[in-house]
């Protein structure tokens, strides 16, 4: 049975303040409410003057703002300033068994932990443990390194899924850990629901975890093999920025003179993360939709029929195109304007993987033909069916994401397109609460 450092990973130091009000403490992941600036600026107002994760991340709806430098550098002030006055407790070394219910009536599981980034890769078709699930645009990098390089501290929003019918590994743990006191527990701002989370610590509990992390590697290793133990489900960029930094530091560790263990033991060289189930019942996966504006709907709808190999049923009405879409997740429902009228069509396919990584490219292709076509991507249905009454344009309706064949899709074509799926809504994203110590 291999140990959890061969399997990228390892039990973090967790630092939490002390006197945790989890209200005023803990703020939802930097990526979220990017165009919605008066969210943070409620954020603000709760957090008042008390310690707070919204004081340790740029939120980034700030990413390019003319202050973004000041911003930073008061984040690196502040970090500091926690770490040496007294705000945090003694670190805990110890996984984390976590569980969140959401402001929607869901409750999700999840096991904090830390990884090694030399078993991540985001680029396309990588045999490593940890993928990446969306296409990664590199040029999204750079400026979240610049917040990274340097931070004394770290705190997690990225997401892994594990691929876990059996529910052993986050669920078993958590189960083992629940009748102990707890961690922290308490409400999260503004719509977040309430979190709780449980030490992960003895021999015992930490043996399970190893045995169920083997049984799973076990039985997602290829011919070849390769394990494919984790999918990156939110905070894609995050982990690749974690991974660049790292590679930046270990560089200059190398020309240092830096020995093996000083390498294998840089702080820099592990991310936390939140492991969650795939097949957890709280989580949800949301199809994003497609509008596709300045086009002819008729031959974009025909086109896409041809290239995979679908067959087009007219409908009566936008109720029957959802409903129909939703029975399948293999087909695919367009809206548009026609002489005056809202048509309603069905395009069905025979498509095994996750659609939206056959649907995506064909689009792709097509639109390179066509001068003044631009497309959006939609959360929602209503919205969708709401847009596609516009004059030229073409509502396009994803079916439900199918997770039997979500590690299969990603492990033989490579990660999905961009905009292929949400995990939840996005209050359910995760929040900031426990940190540990990265550089210095």
């Amino acid at each position: 049975m291999k140990q959890l450092n061969e399997l990228g990973l390892q039990i973090p130091q967790i630092l939490l303040p002390k006197n945790l009000d989890i209200k005023t403490w803990s703020v939802i992941a930097c990526d979220q409410y990017t165009q919605d600036e008066d969210y943070w600026k409620k954020a603000e107002q709760t957090a008042g003057n008390n310690p707070s994760t919204l004081r340790l991340i740029l939120p980034e709806v700030y990413l390019n703002s003319p202050d973004k430098n000041e911003r930073i550098q008061k984040i690196r002030a502040t970090m500091n300033d926690y770490l040496n006055n007294g705000v945090f407790n003694k670190a805990e070394n110890c996984f984390v068994a976590i569980e969140r219910k959401t402001a929607f009536g869901r409750t999700r599981k999840g096991l904090l932990a830390q990884i090694d980034l030399d078993t991540y890769e985001w680029k396309p078709f990588s045999k490593a443990n940890i993928r990446a699930t969306e296409a990664t645009i590199v040029e999204r990098i750079p400026p979240r390194m610049e917040i990274r390089k340097g931070a004394p501290l770290e705190l997690p929003h990225i997401m892994l899924l594990v691929n876990d019918r059996e529910h052993k590994l986050v669920e078993g743990t958590l189960s083992l850990v629940k009748n102990k006191e707890p961690l922290y527990s308490g409400e999260l701002m503004n719509n977040g629901g309430s979190i709780k989370g449980w030490k992960v610590s003895s021999k015992e509990e930490i043996e399970y975890v190893r045995g169920e992390l083997n049984q799973i590697a076990e039985k997602n290793t290829a011919s070849d093999g390769s394990i494919f133990l984790f999918a990156v489900g939110d905070g894609n960029h995050s982990l690749a920025t974690a991974k660049a930094v790292w590679e930046e530091h270990k560089r200059k560790l190398l020309a240092d003179g830096a020995t093996e263990d000083e390498i294998r033991n840089s702080r820099v060289k592990y991310a936390l993360v939140e492991i969650v189930n795939l097949y957890d019942e709280g989580l949800t996966f949301e199809p994003i939709h497609r509008v596709i504006f300045n086009t002819d709907s008729r031959m974009l709808i025909k086109t896409l029929a041809e290239k995979l190999g679908g067959k087009i049923t007219g409908l009566s009405d936008k109720k029957e195109l959802e409903m129909s879409v939703k029975k399948s997740s293999a087909d695919f429902g367009f809206t548009f304007m026609e002489d005056n009228q809202q048509k309603y069509v069905l395009l069905t396919t025979d498509i095994k993987e996750l659609a939206v990584a056959r649907l995506q490219p064909e689009i792709d292709s097509y639109l390179k033909t066509q001068d003044k076509a631009e497309i959006d991507y939609i959360h929602g249905s209503d919205e969708v069916l709401k847009l596609g009454e516009r004059i030229n344009a073409t509502g396009i309706l994803l079916p439900p994401i199918a997770k039997d064949s979500f590690f299969e899709t990603i492990n033989g074509r490579g990660p999905l397109p961009r905009k292929s799926f949400s995990m939840g809504e996005a209050d359910e994203k995760r929040f900031y609460l426990e940190c540990r110590k990265l550089f210095g």
